[in-house]
């Protein structure tokens, strides 16, 4: 296992790299001029001039690209015109916001999803299986944005049952209690395609493994249903569905970001949006580059999970 993991880090460096030059190349070559964004008013020539020089943004694209890779390998992503404050402080100090709310969402669809599978699997052709098979697809066709308004409308205006938006109360709060409170809605709009889309290939791969003959044999001993059904089947099955998790987590961070929005959740997504609008392309550049860093990792856990109950797979 040791060397098994080992080889998987190996190849995340060719990886990073591709990364860090997408990156870098996307914020680079968009339309418009960064110097004369940050300046406003005060772009004359000579001021423009001079910024890009500060900038290192007279120079060429490989030029660019190595500063910028050296200052990466030195924790300073740049500094932000628009807040004023070094890019990593704020985007770190963001992450953890969304890590919140999507590690939550992906927790939750993970579970929902995983035994919405099971049970519609093990009850085929039942009413549980049709209700799930119906609740997956309104699940799946929802726009997640729109899913969040709803909720809004019906279990923060109507009922007040939820807050609206943010991540604490403004007054007050600041416990446990209060960010579960604040967290939940949110939290539910962004795992539902997510549950969906895990529940229907969780369905998929328990009716492969529920037709396997050691399933018949495991039955012809006299195993419990039970034990047949989650110590042999689901356990087969998780193996397929754990990488699908891996890329599920890839769609609600990107998920995040309208969802922050809708919610203004004070975490990575709703802070691209802003810099965006303001044209702060090294705050961009720095969120867009620790969430797919983040993406990548995730996955590789997700491999490394499905190893450990494959051990197969490390051959």
């Amino acid at each position: 296992m040791p060397a098994y993991i080992a080889k998987r880090l190996l190849a995340l460096i060719p990886v990073l790299f591709g990364l860090s030059v997408i990156v870098f190349l996307m914020m680079a070559l968009i339309p418009g001029d960064p110097a004369s964004a940050i300046l406003g008013s005060y772009a004359t020539p000579e001021n423009v001039a001079r910024l890009n020089r500060d900038l290192g943004l007279d120079r060429s694209l490989p030029e660019q690209y190595l500063i910028w890779l050296g200052n990466l390998f030195e924790g300073d992503l740049g500094r932000s015109y628009s807040l004023n404050r070094p890019v990593l402080d704020e985007v770190l100090e963001r992450f953890s916001a969304t890590l919140i709310l999507a590690g939550s969402a992906l927790l939750l669809c993970s579970l929902l999803g995983l035994l919405a599978g099971v049970v519609s699997a093990v009850r085929q052709y039942g009413w549980a299986d049709k209700l799930i098979t119906l609740l997956v697809l309104v699940g799946i066709s929802t726009p997640s944005f729109w899913l969040g308004l709803l909720l809004i409308l019906l279990f923060a205006v109507n009922s007040q049952w939820f807050p609206a938006s943010g991540m604490y109360a403004i007054y007050g709060g600041g416990d446990l209690a209060d960010l579960l409170h604040h967290l939940f809605l949110p939290m539910l709009t962004l795992s539902v395609v997510a549950t969906g889309v895990i529940a229907r290939l969780t369905r998929t791969a328990m009716l492969e493994v529920l037709r396997q003959d050691y399933i018949r044999t495991a039955r012809a001993k006299g195993l419990s249903e039970r034990r047949v059904i989650y110590h042999h089947a689901f356990r087969v099955a998780l193996v397929s569905v754990i990488p699908v998790i891996g890329i599920q987590a890839g769609f609600v961070m990107g998920g995040a970001v309208y969802i922050e929005t809708v919610f203004q959740w004070p975490g990575i997504g709703s802070m691209l949006v802003q810099a965006i609008s303001s044209r702060d392309l090294l705050l961009v550049q720095g969120g867009v580059l620790l969430v797919t860093v983040a993406y990548v990792l995730i996955n590789l856990l997700a491999d490394l999970a499905q190893s450990l109950i494959d051990p197969r797979l490390r051959r």
